[in-house]
């Protein structure tokens, strides 16, 4: 797509991977700077009895570099909320624009805060809903309105229009071919080993494949697209 630069916005250690590696992969290949921002501490990552949140936050942080080196990812942002707990509040909200007026991305890719469920069985967790909501708010009204969070001009951080948003969804529009890059893509998810995700190698390739049938190639990465600088 030609992007000069990407700003990857997701809850969760892990979530950029499943929802967008491959085209992350193949974006930075192409010369584009990616950025994530990880809203949660992913504290909430282990079920195991005696783990305690305090323990699983070096865990997820460390796994969440390991797979943003996998796939070239030129910056990385951590913003703590509490993993579970995620709210769209004056302080999120602040946080995440900061990020966006420091980045400036061409582009925001973010999880679709519409999503509640999936025919596959899956009931999509509360944090994600939310760094989609907030991931909206940044591009409207926050991160362009001079008014809005002053402190931020303090800091230097200027607003900011962002002219494309990418949801990742069930009913796409818009392809990325990661016929190249799905083996990076699961690199990246095997970083993450506290989450058990070797598992999932099957249907994350099933699901690729079923979109690669929609794109015309082997695998693919479906977005809803927004081209916000139209009138």
């Amino acid at each position: 797509m030609g992007f000069a630069s990407a700003l990857v916005i997701f809850a969760h250690p892990d979530d950029a991977e499943f929802m967008c590696g491959g085209t992350v992969a193949a974006w930075a290949k192409e010369g584009t700077e990616v950025h994530f921002c990880v809203i949660t501490d992913g504290s909430a990552g282990s079920n195991d009895p005696g783990v305690s949140r305090e323990q699983m936050i070096p865990v997820r942080e460390r796994e969440q570099r390991a797979a943003a080196d996998v796939l070239g990812v030129a910056g990385l942002t951590f913003l703590g909320f509490r993993d579970g707990e995620l709210d769209v509040n004056l302080d999120t909200r602040r946080a995440v624009t900061r990020v966006v007026r420091g980045v400036r991305p061409e582009v925001i890719v973010a999880p679709d805060p519409s999503r509640l469920w999936s025919k596959r069985g899956y009931i999509n967790h509360w944090d994600h809903k939310q760094a989609g909501t907030l991931a909206m708010c940044a591009i409207m009204p926050d991160a362009p309105s001079r008014p809005q969070f002053p402190e931020l001009l303090d800091e230097g951080l200027e607003p900011f229009e962002v002219p494309n948003l990418w949801l990742t969804t069930d009913e796409p529009d818009t392809f990325v071919d990661i016929t190249k890059t799905m083996d990076l893509k699961l690199e990246a998810l095997h970083a993450h080993e506290s989450q058990g995700v070797e598992d999932a190698d099957g249907w994350v390739r099933d699901r690729a494949g079923e979109l690669g049938k929609i794109a015309g190639c082997e695998y693919a990465e479906g977005f809803i697209s927004f081209d916000l600088t139209e009138d």
